[in-house]
């Protein structure tokens, strides 16, 4: 028995060494594949057969042992290695990679150990690199923060990744920080059963939304985007949509008219760059009935007050404390940009004409907003749950 677990160890020992030379060809000598299989001039079956007849020529290798490399690395490849199994867990909603030995998971809204780990920091580096390639980023001390989207690799899920190299760290290992956007989000009758609101709530904010500029705000994986992404999908047919987002988080199951713009951060190859401001403003020339933009975090603040304010049917979420401080920290934003005074955005600010507040993935507060009052400075709001 002892002679058998000794044979099975080495055999494990043997299949992730081979793994990690091989997934390293691919990183330094044999890029060109890598890119080909990303843009689908290679399939998986061509890609498969190429590695299969390098691993090969590599060096003699047995072929049981030349067979489960080839497991391995399809699996990476086509994955995301150790962080295979995390992704595909539907109970797992963010991943953080905080060194190779310590992973951490946000599960059903809690925080654990994710009960994997790498091997050493020389296979989270390698792991590392990889993403960076398949994914067609740049991780040169240049541009050692990246924040990049994975559309393809998984069937339920959008992949957010922000990555941070050593060079900025404290400590000497890579940060990567993967969320897990479902590709097929739930609709506002799900919601509902999932006890995000009741139905009364459901109806009222569906009514609410399809009439007036709606303002969604709250703290960090609140279910602000989740809301959104329901809320969208009630408007009419009839009805042309445009979304502006930083990542590809929101997206469309049904509406037939409904186009999506994405911002595109310069690097130090790339002088290109569309931020939310500059697409905000390409959109707004467009011929839109409601215009979305996925997250308030600048200047394209002021383009979505200015919209809202000329009648436009807008909507988007927020970081905040409290639906009242909503507007007031979209206000911030949009002095950025803006000559107006605070007081005269703030009055601006009463075409919102509701504001929710988002926590722990339930419906917490809806303003009504009322007007501005003149003698006190202030919105006018009334709660209406």
């Amino acid at each position: 028995m002892q002679d058998i677990l000794q044979q099975n160890m080495q055999s494990d020992d043997s299949v992730s060494e081979g793994l990690r030379e091989l997934v390293d060809d691919y990183l330094t000598q044999k890029q060109a594949s890598l890119m080909q299989m990303r843009r689908g001039s290679l399939s998986r079956e061509q890609f498969m057969q190429d590695a299969w007849e390098h691993l090969r020529r590599r060096k003699y290798v047995e072929e049981s042992l030349a067979e489960q490399i080839l497991e391995a690395f399809e699996q990476y490849i086509f994955g995301y290695s150790r962080l295979s199994a995390l992704i595909d867990d539907r109970a797992i909603s963010d991943i953080r990679v905080v060194s190779h030995d310590n992973i951490r998971v946000k599960r059903d809204g809690q925080r654990m150990d994710a009960g994997v780990c790498f091997d050493s920091e020389k296979e989270y580096r390698q792991f590392i690199d990889y993403v960076a390639a398949k994914n067609q980023v740049n991780i040169s001390n240049l541009n050692a923060i990246q924040r990049f989207t994975d559309t393809d690799s998984h069937p339920d899920f959008i992949l957010r990744f922000t990555l941070s190299m050593p060079i900025v760290n404290t400590y000497s290992e890579p940060y990567l920080c993967i969320r897990k956007v479902p590709r097929f989000f739930p609709q506002v009758r799900e919601l509902v059963s999932r006890q995000m609101m009741s139905e009364d709530v459901a109806r009222l904010l569906v009514q609410r939304f399809r009439q007036g500029s709606t303002l969604i705000s709250g703290g960090n994986s609140s279910g602000k985007t989740t809301l959104l992404n329901a809320l969208k999908e009630t408007l009419p047919d009839n009805m042309a949509v445009l979304v502006t987002q930083q990542a590809d988080e929101l997206t469309t199951q049904m509406h037939p008219d409904m186009m999506f713009l994405h911002s595109l951060p310069g690097t130090t190859e790339s002088k290109v760059s569309y931020d939310l401001k500059h697409i905000s403003i390409a959109g707004l020339t467009m011929d839109v009935d409601c215009f979305i933009i996925g997250e308030i975090k600048g200047e394209e603040a002021l383009y979505l007050l200015n919209a809202a304010c000329t009648g436009q049917l807008c909507a988007a979420t927020i970081h905040s404390s409290s639906a009242e401080k909503a507007a007031d920290k979209l206000v911030d934003y949009a002095m950025y940009e803006s000559r107006y005074a605070r007081d005269e955005l703030m009055r601006m600010m009463d075409c919102f004409q509701t504001i929710v507040f988002m926590e722990h993935f339930k419906v917490r507060q809806i303003l009504a907003c009322k007007g501005w009052d003149e003698n006190t400075k202030r919105l006018i709001y009334e709660s209406l749950i």
